[in-house]
């Protein structure tokens, strides 16, 4: 039998329950430490997720002038008409059976011999058009024989 039950009054062995009846335990004290821990944690992550955008934005600045400027003298009014009859000009365009993809349909074999990594469907829309224009000072209008 719990110590509590033999101290009490009435409390021993006479079969009688002793219940706590309308005891609270004292939380009041904690409220405020537990919530301002709740406060910090919140902040924290705000915070780091701040920081991880800001990081992203600056990777994408960095990208964006990376690729600003087209190489081999090819205008980008000359790409833009052939992503238009490419893909609509469409940068995330993959053709029906998934080989062509990207503003420009590159395979990607064409697109690693112009420095390109991954999937040109999912690279930037401004490397893609550098991309293109390398191709294009390389070997003119003939990878893109009907819309070149």
């Amino acid at each position: 039998m719990p110590a509590v039950a033999l101290a009490a009054p009435g409390g021993g062995g006479d079969g009688q329950r002793i219940g706590l009846g309308q005891a609270r335990p004292a939380l009041a004290p904690l409220t405020g430490p537990v919530q301002r821990f709740h406060r910090a944690i919140r902040v924290g992550v705000h915070r780091i997720r701040v920081a991880r955008h800001r990081r992203a934005v600056q990777r994408q600045h960095e990208r964006e002038a990376q690729f600003s400027t087209l190489p081999g003298g090819v205008s980008q009014a000359t790409l833009d008409a052939i992503g238009a009859c490419e893909s609509g000009g469409d940068p995330t365009a993959v053709s029906s059976d998934g080989s062509y993809r990207g503003k420009y349909q590159f395979d990607y074999g064409t697109w690693a011999s112009v420095g390109g990594s991954g999937d040109p469907a999912q690279a930037p829309e401004a490397e893609q058009d550098y991309r293109a224009a390398l191709l294009y000072s390389r070997s003119g209008s003939s990878p893109w024989p009907v819309c070149g």
